[in-house]
């Protein structure tokens, strides 16, 4: 998927306990982050959606929409956003969640286990004319880092204003690697941690 244009989506989402229409194509111009998560009420999953909330202005700094995605019906959304986060819920989370009951959204983004009918823990980073440009997918037992996701958002960033690409582990405010002989030896030189 990387490169190409993301599946549409049109559906339904709870967005601040209000059920609305949501389509894909209204984020048009601002990069998006769609992650997948497989069901309210559970373990790993109330970490991640209150992690990304927690970050959620430094995300929308960089001109990025968050969305959540899981088989839960609107009903069930509302629930958990009502509920506590002292016992396992939600409350307070702003962003759109996306019911996909029908399982359609996560089979077309390649994540859905066809077994326990719901979602591994997919995330796609669309850039502002829907391009795909960064896949990550765990299985469900294993939490996201949401300082990454911002990570390569700042790197996407730096890429499309600087026209350099960024080494690993690379931070926004370091340098990037640009992309013309004489300018590559010249960031290695700088840069080695061993001169021999």
């Amino acid at each position: 998927m990387i490169g190409k244009k993301a599946p549409n989506i049109v559906g339904t989402a709870v967005e601040q306990g209000v059920v609305k229409p949501f389509s894909l194509a209204d984020y048009a111009g601002k990069y998006v982050v769609l992650f997948f998560y497989p069901q309210d009420f559970t373990y790993v999953c109330p970490t991640e959606l209150l992690a990304f909330q927690e970050k959620l202005a430094d995300f929308t700094a960089h001109n990025v929409a968050i969305i959540g995605c899981s088989i839960n019906t609107p009903q069930e959304h509302i629930q958990w956003l009502m509920q506590p986060r002292k016992e396992g819920g939600i409350c307070g989370v702003t962003y759109p969640l996306l019911a996909d009951t029908s399982r359609e959204i996560a089979r077309a983004y390649g994540v859905l286990d066809e077994d326990k009918k719901v979602a591994y823990r997919g995330l796609f980073i669309l850039d502002a004319n829907g391009i795909v440009q960064s896949m990550m997918i765990n299985n469900m037992g294993v939490g996201r880092n949401i300082d990454e996701v911002l990570r390569i958002i700042e790197a996407l960033e730096f890429i499309k204003t600087h026209g350099q690409v960024c080494p690993a582990n690379w931070h926004e405010g370091q340098d990037g690697i640009p992309l013309d002989e004489q300018s590559k030896a010249e960031y290695f030189a700088k840069h080695a941690k061993d001169q021999k």
